[in-house]
């Protein structure tokens, strides 16, 4: 059995931008990596860049000084798209609601969910409550009702509500026309 050769990508790996994302993150000024790593602050910021590679020494001191593993810098994102009406549907509860995951279904740190509401749709009779930490309604098309313990707000398109995602609420739309909202829940909810 003849093995193929195995030829090199031609493709840079472009590191710099993550580089400078860690940098950033601990509110990290190019000089102080420089003085903590012993390299010049011209080296890494032509690094953070993509304009040179560091060496695998260099990169190692620069990932220890920066706390994240080497790996981190070259693995591929995690990504997760959702086309226009290809979302899978799911059922928080109502009457008259389409609803949409636009998230991944592993997603936890936070969730998405697209809904087209008939006219005069309504959430549950009595007021509930999901099992997140922030609630956040923002509304797309038309007009709609939230329903809170003491307090109830009108929305229209363009109009963003945000609420602790575990006070009891509902809503309504209490007009003629269809709606079209979004409910993003972070983390995503466990209902």
């Amino acid at each position: 059995m003849k093995a193929l050769p195995v030829e090199p990508s031609n493709v840079p790996v472009a590191i710099g931008s993550r580089i400078r994302a860690a940098r950033q993150s601990q509110r990290l000024t190019i000089e102080q990596v420089a003085d903590a790593t012993g390299l010049t602050k011209g080296f890494l910021s032509r690094v953070e860049r993509d304009l040179t590679s560091p060496s695998v020494a260099s990169l190692v001191t620069l990932c220890q000084v920066l706390s994240v593993s080497v790996g981190d810098l070259f693995a591929a994102p995690e990504t997760h798209l959702t086309k226009r009406n290809d979302g899978p549907r799911i059922s928080l509860g109502g009457q008259g609601i389409v609803e949409r995951l636009l998230t991944a279904r592993s997603e936890r740190r936070v969730q998405i969910i697209q809904a087209c509401i008939e006219p005069h749709g309504r959430g549950e009779s009595e007021l509930y409550a999901v099992d997140c930490d922030v609630d956040v309604l923002h509304v797309i098309k038309g007009s709609i009702r939230l329903i809170l313990t003491n307090e109830e707000y009108d929305l229209s398109a363009g109009d963003t509500v945000t609420f602790p995602g575990r006070e009891p609420h509902t809503w309504i739309n209490p007009t003629d026309k269809p709606v079209e909202v979004l409910w993003v829940l972070v983390p995503a909810a466990s209902r």
